[in-house]
């Protein structure tokens, strides 16, 4: 199969390993979590309540079998220097006939700040954007959530617009979604 039909397993920026979530990767992924959640909880349903080591496990398993489909990829952000995991994302919502991605993320509270997050997801995108022959790759938030709106914009993200109450937000009200893009002008 070409490789642009293909998830990447590692992707590398300047300061992170970019890789698919694995077997055997549920103690750290859990551990990521369960110091982030307070900051977490407000915006991903999956930290609450915060998952146990297995739980955590199945998840990188199951997100590990989706990746061997070629269906999504989760993904852990990795510091080169230490080794230690700052936070995930991935490429999400694959649809490989129009060439789109959605870009998730999240970030390990004491990592953020020092623009890794941000790194992260720059280099997702312009991988989905060069590699992956994307046509659109996107972003979806809460348009409360003032950090990831900031992060979108930074990384070279454009504003579509606000769909308005068009999913519920965790505690169970409707909430307005911001929807950011970066598209390939040339597509067909």
């Amino acid at each position: 199969m070409n490789k642009s039909n293909l998830l990447p397993e590692e992707i590398h920026s300047e300061r992170l390993l970019i890789r698919v979530a694995k077997p055997g990767d549920g103690a750290m992924f859990n551990q990521a979590i369960a110091e982030s959640a307070a900051h977490l909880k407000d915006w991903l349903s999956w930290v609450t309540p915060v998952p146990n080591v297995d739980q955590s496990e199945l998840s990188c398993r199951q997100a590990y079998a989706r990746f061997l489909l070629n269906e999504d990829l989760m993904a852990f952000f990795i510091l080169k220097s230490t080794g230690e995991l700052v936070g995930g994302g991935g490429l999400h919502y694959v649809n490989w006939d129009l060439r789109r991605f959605e870009v998730g993320y999240w970030g390990r509270t004491r990592y953020l700040g020092n623009g890794l997050i941000s790194e992260a997801v720059k280099a997702l995108m312009q991988y989905a954007m060069e590699n992956l022959h994307a046509s659109r790759v996107f972003l979806t938030m809460d348009e409360r959530n003032l950090a990831s709106r900031r992060l979108a914009e930074r990384v070279g993200f454009e504003i579509e617009g606000t769909l308005r109450q068009d999913r519920r937000n965790i505690q169970g009200n409707l909430r307005n979604t911001r929807v950011y893009s970066v598209i390939r002008v040339d597509a067909h």
